[in-house]
């Protein structure tokens, strides 16, 4: 039962980059749109994130709840040494949340519309900055578990030149998601240009952004270059992605917007394969060379079992309803 919690972790990681990093993706293309565009981008990305926004945050809460109950080591490791980077990050899904539902449905349109849209596109930028900053602290081998003061426990593990780097690829990503995700809601010609640029302007900016990833993984002692082109998985995961990213830009102007969506998902899901897989199933590493592993440290057979077949029966009622939110609102015409 334990490979069916971790498939479920594995799963909902991956929907919460993939959804919610199109979600974030919005308010940072609004961000870098510029005052011309400003009310069109805004409208055209509400189309496209609105039906599955609201839902977004569920995969978090899924891959917190699996941590808690199913790797009580792994979580209380995260949220002790990685606590400020994970603060951060909650506060701005809260203000992000915050200015989306205001900006939309305040009673009054006064100048508090122009803060909102602040405040949304800022921490839209900030929230996938610091997710990517604690993911990349998890597996760099900064995090020192033998520290005896503030700044080597608790800003060192994070605060560093390549958990930065996979900050700044973690939100050039979600701007890409954004841009694929909101070609398919346009509704003329200039429209859909508009956002095949902007699509084409995020993957420039992913593959510098991925290059400085590697950069400083280099000159961090990080060998993330080993991970990924020194294991058969890591280098098929990287081909697939590249030969969807072809495939990608082949149909960039032919009207098949499903399938753009689903190229980006796949990329995303193959490089995170790439990324991890050559030191699964250590989730942890140290700087000491300890590591938590996700079999070594997992809860008991009793309490995996039981997790286990939560996950399995809850998956089948709330995937059904997670179909009928997004049919419900793709069905109906956007305010």
């Amino acid at each position: 039962m334990i490979y069916v919690v971790i498939t479920f972790l594995w799963a909902s990681i991956c929907l919460y980059l993939i959804l919610g990093g199109a979600d974030f993706g919005a308010g940072i293309i609004e961000l870098f749109s510029g005052k011309k565009n400003e009310n069109n981008v805004k409208q055209q990305m509400y189309k496209a994130i609105g039906p599955i926004w609201e839902a977004n945050h569920m995969w978090l809460i899924i891959a917190i709840v699996i941590l808690f109950v199913g790797f009580p080591v792994i979580y209380a490791s995260v949220s002790t040494y990685l606590h400020i980077p994970l603060a951060i990050m909650l506060l701005g899904i809260i203000a992000r949340g915050t200015a989306f539902t205001f900006r939309h449905y305040d009673a009054v349109k006064d100048d508090w519309q122009n803060i909102y849209n602040k405040i949304f596109r800022l921490s839209s930028v900030i929230t996938p900055f610091f997710l990517g900053i604690i993911a990349a602290s998890t597996v760099s081998g900064k995090i020192d578990n033998k520290a005896t003061d503030f700044l080597s426990a608790y800003i060192f593990s994070w605060f560093n030149f390549f958990s930065a780097s996979v900050g700044i690829f973690t939100v050039a990503i979600c701007a890409y998601l954004a841009a694929i995700f909101v070609i398919g809601e346009t509704t003329n010609a200039l429209q859909r240009n508009y956002f095949t640029i902007k699509a084409k302007e995020a993957i420039l900016l992913v593959i510098i952004a991925g290059a400085l990833v590697f950069t400083s993984a280099y000159f961090s002692g990080i060998p993330l270059f080993n991970w990924i082109f020194g294991d058969r998985i890591g280098i098929v995961a990287i081909l697939l992605a590249s030969l969807s990213l072809v495939t990608l830009f082949l149909n960039f102007n032919k009207g098949r917007p499903n399938l753009l969506r689903m190229l980006a998902g796949f990329q995303v899901v193959m490089i995170l394969v790439a990324a991890t897989y050559s030191h699964y199933p250590d989730i942890i590493l140290f700087k000491n060379g300890d590591s938590l592993s996700l079999i070594n440290h997992a809860a008991t057979e009793k309490t995996m079992q039981s997790l286990g077949w939560a996950l399995l029966l809850g998956s089948v009622f709330i995937l059904p309803f997670l179909v009928y939110l997004i049919y419900s609102f793709k069905s109906r015409k956007m305010d």
